[in-house]
Formats: C-alpha cells, structure tokens, sequence
C-alpha cells in the first residue's frame, strides 16, 4: 500500500510495550515505550530516530515522485513505514497481565503516533479505550494535530489517571517549518492543540526541541515560542540544543548543503563533536532561562506527574451510586 513518500508495510508484533534499556532511564520520566509504527513519514531533517530503520533496505532514488516536497533526502525512515496493525491485541495482553503495575507509557518516542498514517489506520483509537480500561497512565508527544481527532478520549483518560500531551514546536516560521519537517503541521496547528486541552485534567507540555543552530536559534523565533505556551498556560516547556551523530549527522549536513550551503562549515565547526560546542550552549540557555523566567514557564515535567500520581482522584457523590 503506498504512503504519500513510499510504502505501507503492514506487520504484526509479539509484544506492545519496549522496556527502555536502563542507561537510558536516568533522566526520563517512564520506563516504557509504545510504537504503532515503524518510521516516520513527517520527514523531520534533524530526527534523532533514523538509526532504527538501519536494518531495512534503502528505497532506491528512482521510486521517489517527481511531486516530492523539496528539501528532504529520502531515507528508509521517512519511505518504508512499518504499521502495527495487530498493536491493540498484544497491548491488551500486556496490559492485563497479572504483574503489569500500570507505569507511565510513552507513546510514539521514536515514531509520531499521529503521522499521515493514522489518519489511515487510526490505531491510536484502539489503543486509548484499552489505557481507558485500565486506567493507565501516558505520554504522548506530537507534531500533528490530528490529535484532536481523539480529543474525547484523551480527556476521558486524563479524568482517571495521568495524561500528558506534548507538543514539539521548533520554528514559527512556516516556510522554514516545511523545509524542516515536510509532513508535520503547520506551527500555528500545533499550538490549537495546546489551547484545546487547556482547562481539562491533562498535563500539557511545550517541548522546544531541537534548537537549531543558526536556524531556529534567534532570540526573537525562541521568544515568539515560549511566549505563545504561556499563553496557552502550558505546565512545562522543555527546550534542547540539536545533537548530530550517525545516521542523522550524514542526512542533516547533507540537507544543509542542498538548502543552507552556507551553513555547513560553521555547522561542522559548531559540531566537532557529537554535540554543540559549550560556549554555544551556555550562551543559548542563558537566553533561554531569562526567557522562561520573563514568561513564567516551568522547566519542571516531573512536578506534575509526581502530583496526579501521589494523590488519589478527588469523589464526587455520584461515585458512590456506581456499581
């Protein structure tokens, strides 16, 4: 079945859940991820995930549209999307499972739940009635507000348990935004997200992330951002600087030298390493926390989860009527 880049591979999965390896946990908030798909067709330039299509076979150039939009070197993460579709049945029997303890799960770490292809699929509303039926709590950071679509259940979960939903935002800039992330919605879309789950019991969360050196970095594209979470009352904002190694080091410098030729040599001397040179950093986060000071925003997503964890759902008289 083809995709709007390349192809649908429909596959099923023994198990639901990945336990996150325990190098990784020191500074995430949930032990568990949840993956409906395999690659991601929003063709972000700057993904960190590319390395986890390594194993498929490279999509060959001549198999691309002439229509493609401009700015993104194909890869087997953006064109072979792997779709789970029996995701629901082997959730459930994780789920129900005597020795599950109903820890935080977070959906779509490495591959955007709400990508073109749920539109499609829709898996994401078999999987939320089953975290209704158990009442289990998650995270779910997106790009898309096809969201909204599942606004209703979302809601309906956040009033049994924790719900956080995060939205990515790097660029108000809407022509910059397509170059960067061809398939994601547009930047004005994803801050209707915010404001439609505002005032209801879900956590919302601004995740400004990566910054781009050169790119997205100006002062006044950080402040426009921040200023327009706060104003959707967000319970945190978290920000972070872009990180090249692997797979993704090759495929951004390579969408630099096709879109920002100009931008490669300060980029490979920025990124000597794997990450930002410190000076670059610390000057960056400067701006940054006098910003977040300026607006009131807090950096703390752990102060939320702690307090809807900790405490036990308010009764209300009509609980005691129900059987």
């Amino acid at each position: 079945m083809p995709s709007y880049y390349g192809m649908f591979e429909e596959i099923k999965v023994k198990t639901a859940l990945n336990r996150i390896k325990e190098s990784s946990r020191i500074t995430l908030p949930f032990h568990w991820d949840l993956n409906i798909y395999r690659g991601c067709e929003h063709g972000c330039n700057y993904c960190y995930a590319m390395y986890s299509h390594r194993y498929l076979e490279k999509v060959e150039k001549d198999s691309f549209l002439a229509t493609d939009p401009p700015g993104i070197e194909k890869c087997a993460f953006f064109q072979k999307i792997c779709v789970k579709t029996n995701i629901a049945e082997a959730l459930e029997k994780q789920l129900g499972a005597k020795n599950w303890k109903k820890e935080v799960i977070n959906i779509g770490g490495i591959c955007d739940s709400y990508q073109p292809a749920e539109a499609e699929y829709g898996l994401m509303r078999q999987v939320l009635p089953l975290m209704i039926k158990y009442r289990n709590p998650v995270i779910i950071s997106t790009k898309s507000d096809l969201i909204l679509r599942d606004l209703d259940l979302l809601k309906e979960l956040a009033e049994l348990t924790y719900v956080n939903v995060a939205v990515t935002v790097t660029t108000m800039d809407k022509k910059l935004s397509t170059l960067l992330e061809p398939l994601a919605s547009p930047p004005e879309n994803r801050f209707s997200i915010l404001r439609a789950f505002k005032g209801t019991a879900t956590v919302t969360g601004l995740h400004m992330m990566p910054i781009l050196p050169f790119l997205t970095d100006s002062p006044q594209n950080l402040e426009q951002i921040l200023s327009l979470a706060a104003k959707c009352e967000v319970d945190y904002a978290l920000s972070g600087v872009l990180y090249l190694r692997g797979d993704t080091r090759k495929h951004f410098l390579d969408f630099l030298e096709l879109n920002f030729p100009e931008r490669v040599d300060p980029y490979r001397k920025l990124y000597a390493k794997r990450g930002a040179d410190r000076t670059y950093k610390a000057e960056l986060y400067g701006i940054l926390n006098s910003l977040m000071e300026k607006y009131h925003l807090s950096g703390d997503c752990m102060k939320p989860m702690q307090a809807k964890l900790s405490y036990p759902k308010q009764l209300k008289l009509t609980d005691f009527s129900k059987k």
